[in-house]
């Protein structure tokens, strides 16, 4: 039986890895030095110092792992071209090295540069060392976003035909009914979406997962955005609705934008990047929303785990979440939280 590639052992994936740069730098490339991370819910990744001679380069192996049929998440062949798109605009990711082929023997995937940095929130939000790079967090955060969102969608034209580039709540339910679980809160938090949209925006690049957890800090600051599997097309309002929900605060509830701050403090220094105006009660309709995706996307871990496509107990102890995002979504309706 032939093994997946996130499947394989960490000595049988040196091995291919070996084969696979020499193929594509040269016959004296070797690596040395993997490390697997330990987080991360739809990518295996790899960390590894590539030799060339008497150069030495750490990189980063990202294998598909989450069977696409039942997730909202980009293949990785279209998480690969969105970064490389991303990269060539200046947008601050990590530099795509270089993308799986059939014959690397290591299912599909690609390879970055990697960036020093924590990604870690509870050590960004509470070690002092980071006390900088909280101060300047959500100025960049802003710069950042503005120059995504600033990008033509043409350069993101592999997005199109993605469900959560269309209608954002179709996409949404979609995903619910194809998962056969039944959330009565869920259900009225999505009516009540549908009852109170705000007016459309034009289309940009979103980033979809934008958030503390998802960026690699120094003690100077963010140093690259990671994990673009759920990048879209959509309203640029989506990404500040992600970023400020409840659940990317880490206990930090007085301060909304991702625990750094105000949500104020991040829609002036977009603003004044040269982002698109920010409605604020547009803002706040895609928190609710972006607490629906994340209940559905702790759904989707559930399921995974039930059917046996994907058993794990972390991903089962994400129906604990589920209930938690349900009464998040009802007292936020009912202005009982911020």
């Amino acid at each position: 039986m032939t093994m997946k590639g996130d499947q394989l052992s960490l000595v049988d994936v040196g091995v291919r890895l070996t084969a696979a740069m020499r193929r594509h730098c040269g016959a004296d490339a070797h690596i040395d030095n993997l490390v697997p991370t330990t987080l991360g819910g739809s990518n295996r990744t790899i960390l590894f110092d590539l030799k060339t001679g008497i150069s030495s380069r750490r990189l980063v192996l990202r294998q598909e792992s989450v069977p696409p049929d039942y997730t909202p998440f980009l293949p990785s062949a279209v998480q690969w071209e969105v970064v490389s798109a991303a990269f060539r605009h200046g947008v601050l990711v990590p530099e795509p090295i270089m993308q799986l082929k059939s014959e690397d023997g290591l299912g599909d995937g690609f390879i970055m540069a990697a960036v020093d940095g924590e990604s870690l929130p509870k050590r960004l939000l509470n070690e002092p060392r980071f006390a900088t790079a909280r101060e300047r967090f959500l100025d960049q955060a802003g710069v950042i976003l503005a120059s995504l969102h600033g990008i033509d969608t043409h350069a993101f034209a592999v997005l199109e035909q993605w469900p959560e580039s269309g209608d954002p709540i179709e996409a949404q339910l979609g995903y619910y009914d194809r998962y056969g679980l039944s959330y009565p809160a869920m259900e009225y938090v999505a009516r009540w979406l549908m009852r109170n949209r705000p007016s459309q925006s034009t289309r940009v690049p979103v980033h979809g997962d934008f958030r503390n957890g998802n960026m690699l800090v120094d003690e100077t600051g963010i140093r690259a955005v990671l994990d673009w599997e759920c990048a879209h097309l959509g309203d640029h309002h989506e990404d500040f609705g992600w970023f400020c929900t409840r659940s990317w605060r880490f206990g930090h509830n007085d301060r909304p934008a991702g625990g750094f701050g105000s949500r104020e403090t991040l829609y002036q220094a977009y603003e004044q990047a040269g982002g698109r105006s920010i409605d604020r009660d547009a803002a706040r309709w895609w928190e609710i929303f972006g607490l629906l995706r994340w209940a559905n996307f702790n759904i989707m871990q559930v399921y995974g785990h039930i059917s046996g496509r994907r058993r794990s107990p972390r991903f089962a102890a994400c129906g604990r979440n589920i209930c938690l995002m349900e009464l998040d979504m009802l007292r936020t309706i009912a202005g009982q939280i911020d």
